[in-house]
Protein backbone atom coordinates (compact mmCIF):
# COMPACT_ATOMS: atom_id res chain seq x y z
CA UNK A 1 0.00 0.00 0.00
CA UNK A 2 1.07 3.25 -0.92
CA UNK A 3 0.96 6.18 1.94
CA UNK A 4 0.14 9.11 1.18
CA UNK A 5 1.06 12.61 3.54
CA UNK A 6 -1.62 14.92 3.83
CA UNK A 7 0.85 17.58 4.44
CA UNK A 8 3.27 17.99 1.87
CA UNK A 9 5.38 20.08 4.70
CA UNK A 10 7.17 17.58 6.96
CA UNK A 11 7.55 20.43 9.40
CA UNK A 12 4.01 19.27 9.92
CA UNK A 13 4.59 15.75 11.06
CA UNK A 14 6.99 17.65 13.73
CA UNK A 15 4.46 19.86 15.11
CA UNK A 16 2.25 20.34 18.92
CA UNK A 17 -0.43 20.45 19.06
CA UNK A 18 -2.97 20.00 21.87
CA UNK A 19 -3.28 15.89 21.47
CA UNK A 20 0.35 15.63 20.64
CA UNK A 21 1.40 17.86 23.28
CA UNK A 22 5.65 17.28 22.85
CA UNK A 23 6.69 20.55 25.04
CA UNK A 24 4.74 19.47 28.08
CA UNK A 25 7.15 18.68 31.36
CA UNK A 26 6.25 15.10 31.07
CA UNK A 27 6.64 14.05 27.71
CA UNK A 28 10.06 15.98 28.10
CA UNK A 29 10.75 13.90 30.82
CA UNK A 30 9.77 10.51 29.26
CA UNK A 31 12.04 11.26 26.70
CA UNK A 32 15.69 12.34 28.11
CA UNK A 33 14.33 8.58 30.12
CA UNK A 34 14.23 6.63 27.03
CA UNK A 35 17.03 8.63 25.27
CA UNK A 36 19.62 6.99 27.57
CA UNK A 37 21.41 4.15 26.15
CA UNK A 38 19.91 4.84 23.05
CA UNK A 39 22.39 6.02 20.27
CA UNK A 40 20.82 7.19 17.48
CA UNK A 41 17.43 8.01 16.00
CA UNK A 42 16.57 4.37 15.24
CA UNK A 43 17.84 2.63 18.43
CA UNK A 44 15.59 5.37 20.54
CA UNK A 45 12.34 5.18 17.88
CA UNK A 46 12.39 1.76 19.12
CA UNK A 47 12.96 2.21 22.87
CA UNK A 48 9.84 5.06 22.81
CA UNK A 49 8.32 2.51 20.69
CA UNK A 50 8.21 -0.48 23.43
CA UNK A 51 7.50 1.80 26.11
CA UNK A 52 4.31 2.62 24.55
CA UNK A 53 3.32 -0.92 23.52
CA UNK A 54 4.46 -2.26 26.97
CA UNK A 55 4.71 0.26 29.50
CA UNK A 56 1.01 1.84 28.92
CA UNK A 57 -1.52 -0.83 28.93
CA UNK A 58 -4.35 -0.48 26.50
CA UNK A 59 -7.16 0.05 28.50
CA UNK A 60 -9.31 -2.71 27.41
CA UNK A 61 -6.28 -5.04 28.31
CA UNK A 62 -6.20 -3.45 31.66
CA UNK A 63 -10.12 -2.56 32.28
CA UNK A 64 -9.74 1.02 32.75
CA UNK A 65 -12.58 3.33 31.75
CA UNK A 66 -10.69 6.39 31.82
CA UNK A 67 -10.26 7.90 28.47
CA UNK A 68 -7.45 10.03 27.58
CA UNK A 69 -5.76 12.21 24.62
CA UNK A 70 -3.38 14.15 25.16
CA UNK A 71 0.28 12.59 24.86
CA UNK A 72 1.10 14.06 28.42
CA UNK A 73 -2.08 12.19 30.24
CA UNK A 74 -1.78 9.27 28.14
CA UNK A 75 1.86 9.37 30.07
CA UNK A 76 1.04 10.71 33.12
CA UNK A 77 -1.59 8.05 33.83
CA UNK A 78 -0.74 5.04 32.08
CA UNK A 79 -3.53 4.47 30.43
CA UNK A 80 -5.32 4.90 26.86
CA UNK A 81 -7.07 3.21 23.87
CA UNK A 82 -5.13 2.81 20.54
CA UNK A 83 -5.62 6.48 19.27
CA UNK A 84 -4.60 7.87 22.41
CA UNK A 85 -1.12 5.60 22.81
CA UNK A 86 -0.65 6.87 19.01
CA UNK A 87 -1.04 10.33 20.59
CA UNK A 88 1.47 9.74 23.23
CA UNK A 89 4.25 7.53 20.85
CA UNK A 90 3.94 10.75 18.43
CA UNK A 91 4.66 13.12 21.08
CA UNK A 92 7.90 11.01 22.08
CA UNK A 93 9.09 10.85 18.59
CA UNK A 94 8.53 14.21 17.33
CA UNK A 95 10.28 15.40 20.65
CA UNK A 96 13.39 13.93 19.40
CA UNK A 97 13.00 15.16 15.66
CA UNK A 98 11.80 12.08 13.95
CA UNK A 99 8.62 12.69 11.54
CA UNK A 100 5.54 10.64 12.80
CA UNK A 101 2.14 10.37 11.42
CA UNK A 102 -1.33 9.44 12.39
CA UNK A 103 -2.43 6.51 10.47
CA UNK A 104 -5.87 4.14 10.60
CA UNK A 105 -7.03 1.40 10.02
CA UNK A 106 -11.07 0.36 9.38
CA UNK A 107 -11.76 -3.17 10.37
CA UNK A 108 -15.33 -4.62 9.16
CA UNK A 109 -17.61 -7.24 11.48
CA UNK A 110 -18.70 -10.95 9.96
CA UNK A 111 -21.50 -8.93 8.19
CA UNK A 112 -19.50 -6.57 6.61
CA UNK A 113 -20.44 -3.69 8.37
CA UNK A 114 -17.96 -1.35 10.09
CA UNK A 115 -16.67 -2.40 13.25
CA UNK A 116 -14.04 -0.51 14.99
CA UNK A 117 -11.40 2.11 13.68
CA UNK A 118 -7.89 1.29 14.61
CA UNK A 119 -5.43 3.76 15.61
CA UNK A 120 -1.53 3.39 14.86
CA UNK A 121 1.32 5.59 13.81
CA UNK A 122 3.86 6.19 11.01
CA UNK A 123 7.89 7.29 11.80
CA UNK A 124 9.94 9.12 8.48
CA UNK A 125 13.61 7.60 9.95
CA UNK A 126 17.26 8.99 8.92
CA UNK A 127 18.09 7.25 5.94
CA UNK A 128 14.31 6.20 4.81
CA UNK A 129 12.66 7.38 1.74
CA UNK A 130 9.44 6.00 3.11
CA UNK A 131 7.02 5.68 5.98
CA UNK A 132 7.19 2.88 8.19
CA UNK A 133 4.16 1.73 10.36
CA UNK A 134 4.17 0.82 13.41
CA UNK A 135 1.36 -0.63 15.82
CA UNK A 136 1.65 0.80 19.71
CA UNK A 137 -1.71 -0.73 21.11
CA UNK A 138 -0.27 -3.61 23.28
CA UNK A 139 0.06 -6.73 23.15
CA UNK A 140 -2.03 -9.68 24.33
CA UNK A 141 -3.27 -12.98 23.02
CA UNK A 142 -3.50 -13.34 19.35
CA UNK A 143 -1.37 -9.82 19.26
CA UNK A 144 2.18 -10.12 18.27
CA UNK A 145 3.08 -6.00 17.42
CA UNK A 146 6.56 -5.12 16.88
CA UNK A 147 8.92 -2.26 15.92
CA UNK A 148 9.82 -2.93 12.54
CA UNK A 149 11.37 -1.16 9.38
CA UNK A 150 11.01 -2.43 5.92
CA UNK A 151 8.60 -5.29 6.94
CA UNK A 152 5.24 -4.39 9.04
CA UNK A 153 4.67 -5.80 12.28
CA UNK A 154 0.93 -4.63 13.58
CA UNK A 155 -1.13 -5.77 16.05
CA UNK A 156 -4.22 -6.34 12.89
CA UNK A 157 -2.13 -6.92 9.20
CA UNK A 158 -5.17 -6.60 6.74
CA UNK A 159 -5.17 -9.04 4.30
CA UNK A 160 -7.27 -11.50 2.30
CA UNK A 161 -8.12 -12.78 5.41
CA UNK A 162 -9.18 -10.05 7.54
CA UNK A 163 -11.94 -7.53 6.89
CA UNK A 164 -10.07 -4.14 7.00
CA UNK A 165 -8.95 -1.60 5.09
CA UNK A 166 -5.74 0.07 5.48
CA UNK A 167 -6.26 3.89 5.17
CA UNK A 168 -3.32 5.57 3.20
CA UNK A 169 -3.37 9.10 4.36
CA UNK A 170 -0.61 10.30 6.81
CA UNK A 171 -2.22 12.72 8.74
CA UNK A 172 -0.17 15.50 10.92
CA UNK A 173 -2.60 16.36 13.54
CA UNK A 174 -5.54 13.31 14.69
CA UNK A 175 -8.43 13.13 12.32
CA UNK A 176 -11.01 15.62 13.70
CA UNK A 177 -13.69 13.08 14.28
CA UNK A 178 -11.93 10.51 16.57
CA UNK A 179 -10.40 13.71 18.74
CA UNK A 180 -14.10 14.89 19.09
CA UNK A 181 -14.98 11.72 20.44
CA UNK A 182 -11.80 11.13 22.66
CA UNK A 183 -12.44 15.01 23.99
CA UNK A 184 -15.97 14.36 24.72
CA UNK A 185 -16.16 11.05 25.86
CA UNK A 186 -17.63 10.31 29.31
CA UNK A 187 -15.69 6.97 29.97
CA UNK A 188 -14.74 4.13 27.46
CA UNK A 189 -18.17 2.63 27.36
CA UNK A 190 -19.66 5.84 26.21
CA UNK A 191 -16.85 6.42 23.76
CA UNK A 192 -17.29 3.17 22.15
CA UNK A 193 -21.02 4.84 21.40
CA UNK A 194 -19.04 8.06 19.24
CA UNK A 195 -15.89 7.06 18.22
CA UNK A 196 -16.15 6.66 14.30
CA UNK A 197 -15.78 3.27 13.18
CA UNK A 198 -15.01 4.31 9.59
CA UNK A 199 -13.32 7.37 8.27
Amino acid sequence: MELTQQSPDMVAYLAADAAIDHEHPCVRQTVERLRVGTTDAYSYARAAYEFVRDAIPHSVDSGDLRVTWRASDVLATRNGICHSKSHALAALLRAAGIPTALCYQGFEDENGNPDFLHGLIAVRLPGRDCWDRQDPRGNSRGVDAQFSVGEERLAWPVGPESNGVDYPVLYAAPHPAVLRALQTAEDRTHLWRTLPTAL
